[in-house]
């Protein structure tokens, strides 16, 4: 940076304000406007320290090439969280909000080398083997259910009552869950991402995929657990659970942020109507400008070095801004030039996103059925009244109120082809009668059969 150059001031709020030590990337503050914090981030060059919580310091990256780089390189950058050094030291508490998502897992995410090729393989192998129709009937039958539990009131929490819930139960049918393990996945993450007593949700969560992958071993199907426990990789029970739950929370999270942020998009943006093709650009305008993940990527020093012009010490937490590095003065050009979709939102490198490409599908499909099924969808409150989620890995919004004129229910699946395996076998589980539970998979299965 130019030392004529005047300095930026921090966005109000901010403790470097009066400090001038770490940018907190928690609070109201960055959620209400993250933007502002990046625009002052980057007078730092293409590194910056910030707190992720109370105690827990980083260095982001905010630069598209820079991010880059780091994400390439995985001689000089690891991914073992094993590796982390405040975590080893005591600095991080064991309760401190990070931990949940930072610290080690056994998984493809948290691991480097010979063993990251190996999980990443069997997890990449066995998404690929979904079959992208069936992805869509399957999108839109988990669609046609929660539009048809909230259609006849004329509104809904877009966030609440559809993007929250429709990844959790399209991951459940693409991993075969039955309806008591699915009613306890869709419990564990949703209590995990909430807040809500979340170690009990964990807890939940893991021992749900545990009897899942037991389930497979025995009964194999047409699935996504199935084909990870016939991979060549032969992953144990413990490696199953773990890259189970991974695709499951780290799945789950991102699409419901993105179905969220583009529905927002959509709904506060009128050229896309105008535009046409409305739905892909929107998408691709919100993984630049918005997107789900917007600081992640954790990576660690494996010796002490200068990165960047700034010397980081082995061990160091390093993550990625991809909202910084996407919306960055020196691609604004590059972006109208070039590729619409060379953002980083699905990060890049060995650990890129497996399951970019069904991601977008699902995308798409449910935001052009809720819109073909709500053509009149509009924003039930003034856009400036909408609140985002507090935290620093995360971009979404709290809620998203709208209204619409009320549609009549559908009874019935609307895509072609039978009801799935999972709902089929609901029908004679245990005594032969179909089982009276309440949990939301249960019931998006009893709906099904009827």
């Amino acid at each position: 940076m130019d030392p004529q150059s005047p300095s930026p001031v921090p966005p109000p709020g901010c403790p470097a304000h009066n400090s001038g030590g770490r940018v907190p990337l928690h609070g109201t503050e960055f959620a209400a406007d993250p933007q502002a914090y990046y625009d002052y981030l980057r007078h730092y060059g293409p590194t910056a320290p910030v707190e992720l919580a109370p105690g827990v310091e980083a260095t982001l990256v905010t630069d598209y090439a820079t991010a880059l780089q780091l994400l390439q390189d995985s001689g000089s950058f690891r991914k073992d969280a094993r590796r982390w050094r405040d975590f080893n030291d005591g600095k991080i508490a064991p309760d401190s909000p990070v931990a949940p998502l930072l610290a080690y897992r056994p998984n493809c995410m948290f691991s480097d080398g010979a063993e990251h090729l190996r999980l990443r393989q069997a997890v990449t192998d066995s998404m690929a083997r979904v079959d992208s129709r069936k992805l869509s009937q399957t999108t839109e039958r988990v669609s046609d259910y929660l539009i048809s539990q909230f259609g006849e009131r004329g509104s809904a929490d877009l966030l609440g009552d559809y993007a929250k819930q429709l990844p959790l139960l399209v991951f459940n049918e693409l991993f075969g869950c039955t309806a008591d393990i699915g009613d306890r996945v869709v419990f564990g993450i949703t209590g995990m991402f909430d807040g809500v007593n979340a170690d009990k949700a964990m807890e939940v969560m893991f021992g749900a995929v545990g009897e899942l992958v037991a389930l497979k071993r025995a009964r194999p199907g047409a699935d996504v657990t199935s084909w990870l426990l016939q991979h060549p990789s032969r992953l144990t029970d413990e490696e199953m659970v773990h890259q189970l739950a991974l695709l499951l929370v780290a799945g789950n999270e991102p699409l419901r942020n993105l179905i969220g942020n583009a529905l927002h998009r959509l709904l506060t943006h009128d050229a896309y109507a105008r535009q046409g093709g409305l739905i892909d650009e929107a998408i691709d305008d919100t993984l630049w400008e918005n997107p789900p993940m917007q600081n992640l990527a954790p990576h660690y020093p494996a010796a002490d070095m200068e990165f960047a012009g700034q010397k980081v010490r082995a061990g160091d937490l390093m993550l990625v801004s991809f909202a910084a590095a996407n919306t960055g003065p020196a691609l604004t050009a590059a972006r109208q030039a070039g590729s619409n979709r060379a953002h980083l939102a699905w990060s890049a490198g060995p650990h890129a996103c497996p399951s970019k490409d069904p991601a977008r599908q699902i995308t798409v499909t449910a935001l052009e059925n809720l819109l073909n099924r709500l053509p009149d969808v509009e924003l039930a409150v003034p856009e400036d009244s909408l609140t985002w989620r507090p935290g620093p890995f995360n971009r979404a919004l709290a809620a998203l109120p709208a209204r619409f004129t009320p549609v009549r229910p559908v009874r019935r699946p609307a895509a072609e082809g039978p009801a799935p395996a999972s709902a089929r076998a609901q029908q004679t589980e245990g005594t032969g009668r179909r089982p009276e539970r309440s949990g939301m998979w249960s019931s998006f299965l009893t709906w099904l059969t009827r």
